[in-house]
């Protein structure tokens, strides 16, 4: 339980008002449910009221393991409306990692979808004997959430609610990243902006989960503003491009990967995107080749996006064109965002003049309050106000971002000890028309430290060599930066956030190496 201040009212109350404004118009579609903003008022009071009964008091620190269901975004609102911590935990995180959050976390209580068979819901509850549970559905090892129920018994008075929101795990173990109530009050300002500015009501399609931050703004940002969030839990490049004809998508955001597999598929062929009006592409590079094609295909729809769970949305860069004048900007991930300011710096934190390549440091009412239970992390990466990204860039003369790589994937190669960065390398790779993807790595290299590993996707009938690769490289950059070796692949492999999973990358070589030496 908490103890900070209580209050009257927070923010979900301000929310459950905007909904009462929007009335019937329709707010939320899943994979066989429909509703209404009045019914997802409705919807939200009722889960409080359930959740009170049984045992969830204002300030708990609720564990919830949903999937990107229909209740997702009204159970998190309904915990809020409780002054609750909600801790989002992915229904497919290893168990080895759930313990270590709920040692972090202490939940008093627990929440589970009982129709996701893959659910850790079950297990947990087995594990906290004498914590009060609730589901979404029936056949749970408590009441069911989405059944009717009588929201006039609900607190007068609840602590501020807070969430732990789980990071993709791209650079290690996923923490639990700490975001307090202004997050949310942040997020209905933005969509009051959107709104006043007359921009179309959103049609958004959405596969990006309430336990990412990303996940959290999406949804929320969305539904503020009053149009309609259609979520799907799995991802299928057929059932995306039916979705997005037969519902007349207008908005959406997909990751490089999931991009580059509608790209490729020939549902594609014929199919009617022109409703769109925000194509949004983030959570990694995407290549300037394949942004070149999607332009083609769909017109100066695409929007790149750049942020983290630690700072949700850093940079924009909408209505992208493959300008002429500016051909470098298909490699930026654009200007900063509402209140961000971007500094660029050494590793001793002093900033460096533009168009000189250093850790990306932000500040943002976005950024992040901690990661809970890691105070030493927290202070080394929350410094002053200041988000350090780990993430290595530069700023134009226009204020453009520039990232080069995560500081982690950073090779360090040569007998002088040059670094080297997997991006260029990867764009390289996929600027030959017969490559669809490629990641790269650095592996260990007796002689220089460290040398590229490239990971390639090939296209259909594709003739192209490794050693043709390799020369590409050698010629759009230099020797130094070209791959040791190639191996082809038939896809790459993702994490759960649908971005390139680079430790499994990593694994796979080791692994080969190991098999190699033992041979």
């Amino acid at each position: 339980m908490t103890d900070g201040p209580e209050h009257t009212t927070t923010y979900v109350h301000t929310v459950l008002d905007l909904f009462a404004g929007f009335g019937d118009r329709e707010a939320l579609v899943g994979a066989d449910r429909r509703l209404t903003y009045t019914e997802a008022a409705a919807r939200v009071r009722a889960m409080a009221a359930t959740l009170t009964r049984h045992g969830v008091r204002p300030g708990s620190a609720v564990l919830v393991t949903v999937a990107n269901a229909v209740e997702g975004p009204l159970l998190q609102l309904a915990l809020h409306l409780l002054g609750c911590r909600t801790m989002w935990v992915a229904p497919v995180t290893a168990r080895r990692e759930v313990d270590e959050f709920i040692r972090l976390a202490r939940p008093d209580a627990l929440v589970y979808d009982a129709r996701d068979r893959a659910s850790l819901g079950p297990e947990l509850a087995a594990a906290l004997p004498g914590t009060p549970v609730c589901c979404l559905g029936a056949g749970g090892a408590g009441p069911d959430l989405t059944a009717d129920a009588d929201a006039t018994e609900l607190p007068a008075s609840v602590p501020a609610p807070e969430s732990f929101l789980q990071t993709s795990g791209t650079t290690g173990s996923p923490k639990l990243v700490h975001h307090r109530e202004s997050f949310y009050a942040q997020i209905l300002t933005l969509a009051a902006d959107f709104r006043a500015a007359g921009f179309p009501l959103l049609r958004h399609l959405s596969h990006s989960p309430m336990w990412l931050a990303s996940g959290q703004i999406t949804t929320l940002f969305n539904l503020f503003t009053g149009g309609v969030l259609f979520l799907r839990d799995d991802w299928d490049p057929v059932a995306f491009v039916d979705t997005v004809q037969r519902e007349r998508i207008n908005s959406t955001f997909v990751t490089p990967p999931m991009l580059y597999e509608v790209l490729d598929h020939p549902a594609l062929v014929g199919a009617d995107f022109s409703a769109m009006f925000m194509f949004n592409v983030g959570a990694g590079p995407a290549a300037p080749a394949r942004l070149r094609q999607a332009i083609a295909r769909f017109g100066p729809v695409l929007r790149i996006v750049y942020g983290l769970s630690e700072a949700v949305v850093i940079t924009a860069l909408p209505g992208l064109t493959d300008d002429p004048d500016h051909p470098e900007r298909l490699r930026s991930c654009g200007r900063p965002y509402g209140d961000v300011r971007i500094e660029i710096r050494d590793d001793d934190g002093v900033v460096l003049p533009t168009g000189r390549d250093g850790e990306v440091w932000v500040r943002t009412r976005l950024s992040f309050a901690g990661y809970h239970g890691q105070p030493e992390l927290t202070a080394q990466t929350l410094v002053d106000g200041w988000v350090r990204t780990r993430d290595i860039g530069h700023l134009d003369d226009d204020g453009y971002l520039y990232l080069v790589d995560r500081a982690h994937d950073m090779i360090v190669t040569h007998r002088r000890n040059w670094a080297i960065f997997c991006r260029p390398i990867e764009d390289a790779l996929v600027g030959h028309p017969q490559v669809r993807a490629a990641a790269v790595i650095g592996v260990p290299d007796e002689t220089v430290g460290e040398v590229p590993y490239a990971y390639v996707v090939l296209g259909p009938d594709a003739t192209v060599t490794g050693a043709e690769l390799i020369d590409l490289v050698t010629t759009e950059l230099n020797k130094m930066w070209a791959p040791a070796a190639v191996e082809f692949v038939d896809r790459l492999p993702v994490n759960r956030s649908m971005k390139v999973d680079k430790r499994a990358l990593r694994a796979r070589h080791a692994a080969g190496r190991a098999a190699a030496v033992g041979a």
